[in-house]
């Protein structure tokens, strides 16, 4: 099981906050996806198959890219 969290600076209220979880939760392999509107911190925790460059991807396709 892998865990990161990075910062989005795009999240400016709940609707993007339940956006996020929802779609990266949706992804194969992902466990947990928590997004806070405060910090502007996500954290997915996933295992194979799945990967952080697609869930990075993911969060660019839908316009909430991940500063690192």
């Amino acid at each position: 099981m892998q865990t990161k969290t990075v910062k989005v600076p795009n999240i400016s209220c709940g609707h993007c906050v339940h956006t996020i979880q929802n779609e990266v939760g949706e992804l194969a392999g992902v466990k947990k996806v928590v997004a806070a509107q405060d910090t502007k911190l996500v954290t997915v925790e996933w295992e194979a198959p799945q990967t952080w460059d697609n869930i990075k991807a993911l969060l660019a396709e839908i316009n909430y890219p991940p500063e690192n």
